[in-house]
């Protein structure tokens, strides 16, 4: 058991701005471990008479057997419909006291969370452990079928007939190799999550959701050692499981330049440019991000001055770092104006590029962009919320939950240097998977047009 004080946050006034000038951060916390294996970290914080409960399991879709793809989305969704001693839907016994309750998958983990009064916290940890324990007994036939419809429809919301939506598989496919966990969505493919029956969906629950491959963390408004106790008395007897076997390494070559159209029910043309790039929390995670602010975030960034304000030949642009454990996706997405050409958009991105990995960023570009994220940094913090899923992301992807100042200190340490030195790494043309999306009626017209020239 570790148990971790408070060290405030030095602040002071530099050019109308507040700058840390001490990393020295910690969020109190005690962390110890069930005889089962469950993690446990609690932090207390009375500021508002609330309580937050939020449990990650280290399982995400990469760690998903070949041909069930899928399995742990899916496996959210089943977790909200009951288990032995709580047969119904979840939320209903935590919604009339006006709890914030979910649950999320990406590639890395799976997480549910409820922020609740204080005086239901109890309440919610039973439930929570309830399902971990005890949700075989409630899985059936029926609950898989429907759920199993659910993700599909999800699906074809979110990835088929969304617009622009068909971009996320042809652009995951394309920047990893097929056999890399990465390659294929989240989501997963009809074909696969029609094949999933009783049997699979069970023994993915007894290799992944056992204590001991789940870390919980509880903040807020509550009595430590009365919570502990609830801890101990709930998910105590739940039985430890067999030792996973996650993911945790998977070279992936670069891909080779390539460019990919599509055709889609939407108005405007959109462009999009991947790379390959760091992985999350690692050497040029944050330094990548800094860059994203310094391309698109403002009026004053340079993609969106150039393409939005000044040539007026994109409706949007924005430049993301997607981090995740195994490796990370950078992209630069571009909407073109009504009546303007992808390429016209394209070239004024490409020039842009080009000028940033010549000259660099300027110090008071590396600057503000910082700022930006120190401030988001913090008002994360404000939050029982938000300081639990800190806790829980440090933890899973580096062992340590509080790493709170390292991650802060990351970021203070980014020089213009440092951001040119990654862009120029990432941003690399012989290894961009370019996809430019375009209305079909003016696919057809281009397609008519070129058979005309013929």
């Amino acid at each position: 058991m570790r148990t971790i004080g408070m060290i405030g946050v030095l602040m002071v006034m530099a050019s109308g701005c507040m700058t840390p000038t001490s990393p020295k951060l910690h969020i109190p916390l005690e962390e110890y471990k069930l005889e089962i294996g469950l993690q446990v970290v609690l932090h207390q914080d009375s500021a508002t008479p609330l309580a937050h409960v939020e449990l990650w399991y280290h399982v995400g879709s990469k760690d998903e057997p070949q041909g069930r793809s899928g399995f742990a989305h899916l496996f959210e969704h089943l977790m909200f419909n009951g288990s032995e001693h709580a047969d119904g839907e979840y939320f209903a016994p935590l919604q009339p006291f006006g709890a914030r309750i979910n649950g999320t998958t990406n590639k890395d983990r799976t997480n549910y969370f409820e922020t609740v009064p204080s005086n239901v916290l109890e309440r919610a940890l039973w439930m929570e452990a309830d399902r971990m324990g005890f949700l075989l007994p409630a899985l059936t036939q029926a609950k898989l079928d429907n759920q199993r419809d659910v993700v599909r429809n999800e699906r074809r919301q979110n990835y088929e007939i969304a617009p622009y939506a068909k971009s996320r598989q042809v652009i995951a496919e394309a920047i990893w190799d097929k056999s890399h966990p990465y390659h294929r969505l989240t989501i997963g493919s009809h074909e696969e999550l029609e094949a999933a029956n009783l049997d699979d969906v069970r023994g993915f629950f007894k290799t992944w959701y056992a204590p001991n491959n789940a870390t919980l963390v509880v903040t807020g408004d509550f009595d430590k050692d009365e919570t502990k106790e609830w801890i101990q008395r709930y998910f105590g007897p739940i039985p430890k499981g067999a030792e996973p076997n996650p993911i945790t390494d998977a070279p992936s070559t670069l891909p080779e330049a390539k460019t990919i159209e599509l055709e889609d029910n939407v108005q405007l043309p959109r462009v999009y440019y991947s790379w390959q790039s760091a992985p999350f929390l690692k050497d040029g995670d944050a330094d990548l991000d800094v860059l994203s602010l310094i391309l698109s975030n403002g009026k004053t960034s340079r993609l969106y001055k150039r393409l939005v304000y000044e040539d007026r030949v994109a409706k949007d642009v924005y430049a993301a770092q997607y981090s995740s454990q195994l490796g990370s996706t950078y992209n630069i997405v571009a909407t073109a104006a009504p009546g303007k050409d992808i390429a016209t958009v394209q070239k004024a991105i490409d020039e842009e590029l080009a000028k940033l990995l010549k000259e660099g960023p300027t110090a008071e570009e590396v600057d503000r962009a910082k700022n930006a994220w120190q401030k988001s940094f913090f008002q994360s913090m404000e939050s029982v919320a938000g300081k639990a899923g800190m806790l829980q992301r440090y933890n899973h992807y580096l062992g340590d939950p509080n790493w709170v100042a390292n991650d802060l200190k990351r970021y203070l340490d980014i020089t213009k240097e440092s951001v040119s030195k990654w862009a120029k790494k990432t941003i690399n043309n012989q290894h961009r998977v370019t996809v430019i999306v375009k209305p079909k009626a003016a696919a057809k017209v281009a397609d008519s047009n070129s058979g005309a020239a013929k």
